[in-house]
């Protein structure tokens, strides 16, 4: 009995101690490869220019300072009149050009809808039934269908994604009638936890 209580204790503080590790050490991790994509942007720079050079060391973070100060003077530029003319002139020539432009057009059109603070995407968690009726799962509004697909469809439908998991980078685009589609009382952040840690960790009442 005694050796039981021992291998069940053991077990307990085992498990306890990496849920305490594992979700710090995976944090420290996804930090440092963003880290250190941001700090390779020195490497854009002129040898003549990088700290190696002209210090003979390399000074890590430095390139994601400079990454940050870019995007920032970019915003900076890009909010007044004649910066968003010249953006607009460098978004018509890149359209011009044949392969890039299917590619530029399409990042930039999903870019827009998820960080543009205009869009609608991702706003609302919503509850359908996915794969198959008598199935739900959580998934998020992501517009009304356009196109000649609204011609093919029935009226008042809507468009969801339906992320997968513990990954919702991954997952559906599909498209539901409004009548079938629960709208749920909690925010997006929450139910993003909810579908990552695979129904674990239920999302708090308001």
């Amino acid at each position: 009995m005694k050796k039981h209580f021992l291998s069940g204790a053991l077990k307990k503080y085992l498990i306890t101690g990496l849920l305490i590790w594992i979700p710090l050490i995976i944090t420290l991790w996804v930090l440092k490869v963003i880290f250190d994509t941001l700090d390779a942007s020195l490497l854009l720079l002129p040898e003549s220019f990088q700290t190696e050079h002209w210090l003979g060391i390399h000074i890590p973070g430095l390139g994601a300072i400079l990454t940050i100060v870019v995007v920032f003077i970019t915003g900076v530029f890009a909010t007044n009149f004649f910066g968003a003319q010249l953006i607009e002139i460098w978004h018509d020539v890149l359209q011009r050009i044949p392969v890039v432009n299917s590619i530029y057009s399409s990042v930039k059109q999903i870019s827009d809808t998820l960080f543009s603070s205009s869009g609608q995407a991702f706003r609302k968690a919503l509850l359908v039934q996915w794969p198959h009726p008598g199935t739900w799962t959580i998934a998020f509004l992501t517009g009304t269908p356009g196109g000649d697909v609204v011609n093919h469809l029935p009226p008042d439908c809507l468009s969801v994604y339906v992320p997968t998991t513990p990954n919702p980078t991954g997952g559906y685009f599909v498209i539901v009638r409004r009548a079938d589609v629960i709208e749920l009382d909690m925010s997006v952040d929450q139910a993003l936890k909810y579908i990552i840690s695979m129904g674990v960790v239920p999302p708090l009442p308001k």
